[in-house]
């Protein structure tokens, strides 16, 4: 990215992870896989007439984890306001908001790794409207949202790509933003309004002007860190070029790859905020506020830090384990049950992210005990199998673990015992016998894969090639 500099701010929007929606029993789902217009009721498709229930209380619990995260003063009563809007995602016109400036924002004056957040509160989700078709799918409707704003802060898109991992991954931690497709921080894509769902929990907008030559300019439907840096670079350059003094919304084309107009940018009179009679306020005590705030994880700095100062792993592995609440969890849960923390390292580093990824899933969709995994490693390390057979165990703990005490043959390392598989297998190979004479050494490597094969796989692999080199000669 290259060195364009102007004055950057971000409105973020999170889904918090909830079972129903804001003001209805819908179901909470939306995107991929999900059927357009299935999960809908008079009430988030805005019917006349239709009133909305009391507001979701985990939605509530979970705003106050983000606020405190952030860093935020959370305040005690929340008043909602109608910000009204006329567009096709809307159906009742307005949105229903903790904001706005009859209102208060939920929590105020945080910071988050160096940037300031002047605001975030509690909002519905529009639907989901495709321009280019027409059509409005109502899944989306009514769900809950936080909004979490930014001071304008950053200066470069390198310094808001890098800020927005950061950012991703300590969400992560709380375990409490709804994502349709867990991916690392590296390769999380985020969504704009009217794009496909690609979304990873949260949709960006970005607000972007250049002091003294050029007004303020709001970003929306950008879907992806990547095409946030590449927005924001295109109208830095723009703007440096064009100035402007009118404030206006503009969209983010991939395809062309640059930004154009949508509409003049609206102000707070624009939304004509009035206070919603159907709505109570929503009153939070100090008592609610610090019961959750018990619940705040870990950072994953902290995780890592403890990695590597307690637990003495180095730097590369511990990033690795700390990429993934669920992952890092898991390994604290393998080394308080009395496993060796650098024993244990390879086998949840390498083994167990691979069959993760063989079987396309994450760790909170499998059914793998810890104390099934632990007597796994037990039965590695006290030496009653041999590491390839610990590995084929692993691979068929998929999708339910069990514990392989008992249940498995042990391992072979009598060396009068591996002399009777070895002189079959090669007398099975003897090509692969005389290449190795001849100096193959992956005739060997072949001969050795032979025998685990044989044994499968419970042949101790330094006793096996110590006995082949012996026999072969």
């Amino acid at each position: 990215m290259g060195e364009l500099k102007g004055k950057i701010g971000l409105e973020i929007h999170a889904y918090p992870v909830t079972k129903e929606k804001m003001f209805c029993k819908c179901r909470a789902k939306r995107g991929k896989g999900v059927d357009p217009n299935r999960y809908i009721c008079p009430i988030c498709c805005g019917m006349p007439g239709a009133k909305p229930m009391l507001v979701n209380k985990s939605a509530v619990e979970k705003t106050v984890l983000i606020g405190k995260m952030l860093g935020c003063k959370i305040e005690k009563i929340w008043k909602w306001q109608r910000k009204h809007y006329d567009w096709p995602d809307m159906p009742k016109g307005y949105q229903n908001t903790v904001s706005g400036g009859l209102s208060k924002s939920v929590g105020s004056d945080g910071k988050f790794d160096g940037i300031g957040i002047s605001s975030m509160h509690l909002e519905e989700d529009p639907a989901s409207w495709n321009p280019e078709t027409g059509g409005v799918d109502y899944n989306r409707s009514g769900l809950p949202l936080v909004e979490i704003i930014t001071e304008p802060d950053f200066s470069t898109a390198e310094e808001v790509t890098s800020w927005l991992k950061r950012l991703v991954h300590h969400l992560g931690y709380l375990k409490i933003i709804d994502s349709a497709d867990k991916k690392s921080a590296d390769s999380t894509t985020l969504r704009g309004r009217g794009v496909v769902d690609k979304d990873a929990g949260i949709k960006v907008d970005v607000n972007v002007s250049i002091p003294g030559k050029s007004e303020r300019v709001e970003i929306k439907n950008i879907n992806s860190i990547e095409n946030i840096g590449k927005a924001i670079e295109y109208e830095l350059s723009r703007q440096g070029k064009e100035g402007g003094k009118v404030k206006e919304t503009r969209r983010w084309n991939s395809l062309k790859g640059k930004t154009e107009v949508m509409r003049k940018k609206e102000g707070a009179d624009d939304y004509r905020f009035i206070t919603d009679p159907d709505l109570r306020d929503v009153e939070v005590t100090e008592k609610f506020i610090s019961d959750l705030e018990k619940k705040l994880p870990e950072s994953p700095d902290a995780k890592l830090n403890k990695l590597i100062k307690k637990h003495k792993i180095g730097k590369k592995s511990a990033e690795i384990l700390a990429r993934n609440i669920d992952v890092i969890e898991f390994y604290e849960k393998i080394i308080d049950k009395g496993v060796d923390a650098k024993f244990a390292l390879p086998w949840v580093t390498i083994e167990l992210l691979r069959y993760l990824n063989y079987n396309k899933t994450s760790l909170d969709k499998v059914d793998l005990k810890v104390e099934d995994f632990v007597s796994l490693l037990n039965l590695v390390k006290e030496k009653k199998i041999t590491e390839l057979q610990g590995k084929q165990i692993l691979n068929k703990f998929y999708p339910k673990s069990f514990n392989p005490e008992g249940k498995v043959q042990g391992r072979i390392d009598d060396e009068k015992e591996l002399e009777k598989i070895i002189e079959k297998v090669i007398g099975k190979n003897k090509k692969s016998v005389e290449d190795y004479k001849k100096g193959e050494k992956n005739a060997f490597n072949y001969l050795i894969g032979e025998v685990m094969r044989e044994t499968n796989r419970r042949a101790d692999y330094v006793v096996a090639r110590k006995v082949l080199k012996k026999m072969l000669k």
